[in-house]
């Protein structure tokens, strides 16, 4: 599914309307009809509520008069405010503030602070706040009346539900302008903008649907929208079933170079979890000393001692005999565990100057890299980066919080920058190629916020390389699927205690939950986003 920026929803808004000829004032029907439609499905015993419709001047104002009216029609007790003048009401939601008008349906204008904090003391009186106030178009800080009624709503205590968007949220980065709405339920118009799926903003947007409001398939599709939320039938369809006349060496050889004193089992974990992803066969290259370890602790991961340059530290000498194992092999993730020793950033910038095959760079490869980024553009394969904000802030050289600050824009940059594809890990895991697609991952839960995710993830991206994927789609699929193991670990077992094992134990499971997964795209007009449906039958599953 495509998800949107504010000005691509008003381009794709223009093109039904003076293409196709749809006029807006049916587009908004549409969109207060379907948000009605919603309402009625998560509130079934709507008559016996008394709901307030809170209304903007502009467009998602004009969604909430409709509302009000199909509310009206069904006999269920609505009160609805006008946040400004009626004279200052234009357009499309103008025809549907005169359509309330005619049918006495009275609204109220609050015009003045005192007569919003009157309004606002009284919300609690009401089962039910429909917020359709500000929309997508919001780029300040929320100010005036609008706060004062926002910040009722918030303290009402009652459940919001928001048209679009909910108010004071911005519409592209997930930043919050002020008093924003804290949502229970958000119903968004034809596409899913990206704010809504991005932190802090997706914490407070409750539930998410996505309703068709009558966009031409074609406007849904429109190229112009280069951001996407992968969907299951996406990643089921990217993981089709094995043929019978194969062998170990048809699904790769990957080849992970980490570990280092006190952190072999990064490595470990993604060695580990690549075997589980479906490689073939895998080898975990360490550090002399630390090989005997590892190979009492790995059973079905293959391990090679490398040359030290102290005891449990990778040295540079170690970077011919990693090259020299990579003939042959289809896939390296380097870097987990590694370290960031003068030495073995040595080894490691002149393995990325040499690897003549599929890479992924993870954890310390990534610290490695920042010393001198211009080497990520000269590798013989572009390779496939997964930083945490803190790592991608070392490699920008930058602070965390402008990386977090805007994670679809620096990812993006970076992905065109460096020639690569970027996998921006966090809530929620971003992709971005180099030739400007992005992709917000809508898996994966808290839980997985402890040591050696990462590296399980860095694991499974590198097997899927070895298996022949091309690197967006592998950093795709083996990120919604990482995120989907842990949704339902925690599913059964609660987030607290998850652990990177954990992850990859429920890989198989996982892969069994997206078996079931019907092969066509899911209903159009009943898209949940953020709930897991695939873990709704995690007993059964695991």
């Amino acid at each position: 599914m495509r998800v949107t920026t504010a000005e691509e929803m008003r381009q794709l808004d223009r093109l039904s309307m003076e293409t196709y000829g749809i006029p807006g004032a049916v587009l908004m029907e549409n969109a207060g009809a379907q948000v009605v439609r919603i309402l009625w499905q998560e509130y079934p015993d709507l008559r016996a509520r008394r709901v307030a419709i809170l209304c903007g001047r502009g467009n998602n104002g004009g969604d909430g008069f409709v509302i009000a009216r199909y509310l009206h029609n069904a006999g269920v007790p609505i009160a609805v405010f006008l946040a400004g003048e009626r004279s200052a009401v234009r357009g499309e939601a103008r025809i549907h503030l005169d359509i309330l008008t005619r049918m006495d349906i009275g609204v109220q204008e609050l015009t003045t602070p005192e007569a919003a904090q009157a309004v606002g003391a009284q919300l609690t009186q009401y089962d039910l706040l429909i917020d359709a106030l500000l929309g997508t178009g919001l780029n300040a800080e929320v100010s005036g009346i609008f706060r004062t009624i926002i910040a009722a709503m918030n303290g009402a205590g009652r459940p919001i539900v928001a048209v679009d968007i909910p108010s004071g949220m911005s519409a592209d980065v997930g930043t919050l302008l002020g008093e924003h709405v804290r949502a229970e339920l958000t119903v968004t118009m034809a596409l899913p903008k990206r704010g809504l799926l991005l932190y802090p903003a997706a914490e407070h947007v409750g539930k998410l649907v996505v309703v068709d409001i009558g966009f031409p398939a074609a406007v849904r599709a429109h190229e112009s929208v280069r951001c996407h939320v992968p969907e299951p039938h996406e990643i089921a369809h990217a993981l089709p079933a094995r043929q019978a006349n194969t062998h170990k060496g048809t699904y790769g050889h990957v080849l992970v170079v980490g570990g280092s004193t006190g952190k072999t089992g990064a490595g470990a974990l993604a060695g580990t979890a690549a075997l589980r992803m479906g490689a073939g066969l895998v080898t975990f290259a360490v550090p002399r000393h630390l090989n005997a370890a590892m190979e009492a602790k790995l059973t079905e991961v293959m391990t090679v001692p490398l040359p030290e340059c102290e005891e449990g530290v990778l040295g540079a000498e170690a970077a011919k005999r990693i090259l020299e194992l990579l003939e042959g092999r289809s896939a390296l993730v380097i870097g987990p565990g590694v370290g960031t020793h003068p030495e073995t950033a040595r080894c490691l910038m002149e393995v990325f100057r040499q690897a003549q095959v599929p890479t992924v760079i993870d954890a310390d490869g990534i610290n490695v890299l920042a010393q001198d980024p211009a080497i990520i553009r000269a590798m013989h394969t572009p390779p496939v980066l997964t930083p945490h904000p803190g790592e991608l802030a070392r490699l920008r050289t930058t602070t965390t919080g402008h990386i977090q600050a805007d994670r679809l824009g620096v990812a993006l940059d970076t992905a065109q920058s460096f020639r690569a594809v970027v996998v921006l890990k966090g809530a929620h895991t971003v992709i971005a190629e180099p030739q400007g697609t992005l992709f917000i991952n809508p898996t994966g839960n808290p839980g997985m916020a402890t040591a050696g995710t990462g590296d399980v993830l860095a694991g499974m991206i590198g097997a899927l390389l070895g298996q022949g994927y091309e690197p967006s789609l592998a950093a795709r699929v083996a990120v919604y699927v990482h995120g989907l193991a842990g949704d339902l670990v925690a599913a059964r077992s609660g987030q607290r205690s998850l652990i990177a094992g954990d992850l990859i134990e429920a890989l198989p499971h996982a892969f069994r939950a997206l078996a079931q997964v019907d092969g066509a795209a899911s209903d159009w007009e009943h898209r949940w986003i953020l709930e897991r449906p695939l873990t709704a039958g995690a007993r059964e599953v695991m």
